[in-house]
């Protein structure tokens, strides 16, 4: 069985995609990471950089005892060549997709992520017109690279079907709350719209996790406070006695 520590964003569902794709058996283990899961010492085992998603696999590829591996796009890699699907291993099919796993977690994940964080930011944090300008270009930027991609070829790594579609599909199917009018690219919309209908894409984007989410309005606001804490503005954690 397959334990996935998860919770229901772009980069939680990337891998959730991937597995119902796949007819994977799996189990999710809630990671609310409103609450703090992540940093927990249980967590810190499994997830060294505090974030979600986390994969163990208690039946490997190659045998032995369980095996965790985090970040998501490992973590696809990892699933894609255990089951000999999405993930060519011959050298030229390999590395067109992995360079597009790479940049979909060195690009399009960090800066859409921020261009959200910074949209939504409220007055009390200062004024913020220059950091949701930049970000809001970079995320436009994004979804042209996207879009010239998707002129060239049917897919992200050619022709055929793979995890870069996988992995770059969740954090392009907001595009609205991103600022960006979807219109302005219809290489992309194409490709969204096909992805938006596979059933594997629609189940893996409705991945819930076992226990409902609290309403945060349903915190007090010293509870509200308290996360704010934790979550934003980290610095590095001591190393452990």
């Amino acid at each position: 069985m397959i334990d996935l520590h998860y919770w229901p964003t772009p980069n939680g569902k990337k891998v959730t995609i991937l597995l119902e794709e796949l007819g994977t058996p799996y189990n999710i283990v809630d990671c609310n990471i409103g609450k703090g899961d992540q940093f927990t010492d249980a967590f810190l085992k499994i997830g060294p950089n505090n974030r979600m998603p986390v994969l163990v696999d208690h039946e490997p590829m190659g045998g032995g005892e369980p095996i965790s591996i985090f970040e998501s796009g490992a973590i696809m890699m990892y699933l894609a060549e255990k089951a000999g699907r999405f993930y060519p291993q011959d050298p030229r099919g390999k590395y067109a997709v992995t360079q597009w796993v790479m940049w979909q977690m060195a690009n399009q994940g960090p800066k859409m992520g921020e261009n959200g964080h910074f949209r939504r930011l409220g007055p009390e944090h200062g004024e913020q017109a220059y950091a949701r300008r930049r970000f809001d270009d970079e995320a436009n930027r994004l979804y042209g690279v996207l879009n010239t991609r998707l002129h060239q070829s049917r897919y992200l790594a050619g022709d055929e079907y793979s995890i870069a579609d996988m992995i770059a599909y969740p954090w392009s199917a907001n595009w609205e709350g991103q600022g960006q009018d979807v219109e302005e690219f219809k290489h992309f919309k194409r490709w969204h719209e096909e992805l938006a209908a596979r059933p594997g894409v629609q189940r893996g984007m409705a991945v819930a996790p076992r226990v409902t989410p609290e309403d945060p309005a349903t915190l007090s606001p010293e509870e509200q406070e308290r996360r704010r804490k934790m979550i934003y503005n980290q610095r590095a954690r001591p190393v452990p006695a």
